[in-house]
């Protein structure tokens, strides 16, 4: 089974959609395939379905559709079935019912989610040991896998809701990782317009403005590195009541009171780094 998460609901035997089309079907599908090869509990998947406010008959309604997906998946076995050397499994074998729950056999197929993870971690690992290139490209392909805001197309309840913040959390995470990555390789003007994207989405995620801020001044754009600043100042202030952290502070005013002495910016193996007024360096992230 091939299970795809991170974006619209696609989930696949034998190459078959198994995904009905009704919306809580397609919900309890997503949180199963979410915890494929795990037993889901009945009691989890009735408050995901109904958010603490079940119908009488709700063990009945998970049954039906429990059934309903089962004829999917039968439907998707059979179309591979001519294929098959060995006795192919039955529905049952793949969403089986357990002691308190139902577990959705993945079979050893993909999923992106796992995929996307191991890859974060393996860039991760690159970025600890030095290896940029290796992080970017990695990351790169963590975050390729991405097709659209997780569970894009399913009704979410409490705990798919909970585990897409997450999953975006942690996307914004291997974002963060990559674009680190790709400025310390010297990358800045390459980084200028996805940064100018991002952070218009993210409107106070420091870092990300940190990054820009890096990416304009070692593109020779000063003024518009402490106008990004300036900005981020206005509205962390006006809606939030705060002042950007010290790191962000010091980034600024190493940039503010740069000299004709270092009128350029610095070389790539300077990570996240900005120039002193006496032409050193100072580490502002």
């Amino acid at each position: 089974m091939d299970i795809g998460l991170l974006g619209a609901l696609n989930v696949r035997e034998n190459g078959t959609s198994i995904a009905p089309t009704a919306p809580k079907p397609r919900q309890l599908l997503a949180l199963l395939a979410l915890r494929a090869d795990q037993v889901v509990p009945v009691q989890a998947l009735i408050e995901e379905l109904w958010a603490g406010t079940p119908p009488r008959s709700a063990r009945t309604t998970l049954q039906t559709y429990v059934l309903q997906l089962r004829d999917l998946i039968a439907a998707a076995l059979r179309s591979g079935a001519e294929s098959e050397v060995v006795a192919a499994p039955s529905a049952k074998d793949v969403l089986t019912t357990l002691p308190g729950g139902y577990l959705l056999a993945a079979g050893g197929g993909s999923s992106d989610i796992r995929e996307f993870e191991r890859l974060c971690r393996q860039g991760g690992r690159a970025m600890d040991d030095g290896n940029l290139a290796g992080a970017s490209d990695t990351l790169r392909r963590a975050l390729d896998l991405w097709t659209g805001p997780p569970f894009a197309d399913v009704s979410t309840g409490a705990q798919l809701a909970v585990e897409a913040r997450r999953l975006e959390e942690s996307r914004l995470c291997a974002l963060d990782q990559r674009i680190e990555a790709d400025l310390r390789l010297g990358r800045h003007r390459e980084l200028l317009a996805e940064l100018t994207v991002l952070t218009s989405r993210y409107r106070t995620h420091e870092n990300l403005h940190a990054q820009f801020m890096l990416a304009l001044y070692r593109s020779g754009r000063r003024g518009e590195a402490l106008l990004v600043y300036q900005q981020l100042r206005t509205l962390l202030v006006r809606d939030l009541g705060l002042e950007p952290s010290a790191r962000l502070r010091r980034l600024q005013q190493s940039i503010l009171t740069a000299t004709a002495e270092n009128p350029g910016p610095p070389s790539h193996h300077d990570e996240l780094t900005a120039p002193t007024p006496g032409g050193g360096l100072a580490r502002a992230l």
